[in-house]
């Protein structure tokens, strides 16, 4: 049973099995303290140096589609940067730059869509885990409020650079799927926590 106020519906989960490659469309996902299971959890290595190679450094990692089966993805990868590569598993559970979860709603993709983005932010794939349709308000205004996904629990912690969405630390581990109810605790149960 959602706490607090109902402020819209799961419309998507994303997971990201390789770190800086496209993600797939999942019906649902266990949320841990480290993020989605199987997000991140491998990333692209230089076969021949070792050094990880990420999507700033080489943008065409972003085309590609990870399926999850780590052999197909070495060998489209190898393909797609005509260099060999190897999917490193992440040993510390998820390798995630920021927060374990990032969420955005369908109405902030679409107001970025239509040009509505704040100065210095960018209208770019936010690469979210969760994509939310809102029945009221603003997902950047819940910084330091808890959300409740499914069976899980987040604190949303920060905005990305970016500016699309929120980053979200796990408080309670839970099952999440496409069509849950989102529910935005009330400011004061955040303080208590």
């Amino acid at each position: 049973m959602p706490v607090g106020t109902v402020v819209g519906v799961v419309e998507r989960v994303v997971v990201y099995p390789v770190k800086s490659l496209g993600g797939r469309p999942v019906p649902a996902a266990r949320v841990e303290a480290g993020g989605l299971v199987g997000d991140r959890a491998h990333t692209v290595v230089d076969a021949a140096t070792g050094e990880r190679v990420t999507v700033k450094q080489t943008p065409r990692l972003g085309e590609v589609l990870a399926t999850g089966d780590v052999e197909a993805d070495t060998a489209t990868l190898t393909a797609v940067l005509g260099r060999p590569v190897r999917l490193a598993a992440s040993d510390e559970g998820p390798r995630v730059d920021a927060a374990p979860v990032h969420l955005v709603s369908r109405q902030s993709l679409d107001r970025a869509a239509a040009g509505e983005v704040p100065v210095g932010c960018s209208a770019e794939d936010p690469r979210a885990n969760l994509q939310l349709t809102l029945d009221e308000g603003d997902e950047r205004t819940w910084v330091g409020r808890e959300l409740h996904v499914g069976e899980a629990v987040l604190r949303l912690t920060r905005l990305p650079k970016h500016c699309l969405g929120v980053y979200a630390e796990v408080v309670r581990p839970g099952a999440v799927a496409v069509g849950d109810a989102v529910s935005l605790g009330d400011p004061e149960q955040a303080a208590h926590h």
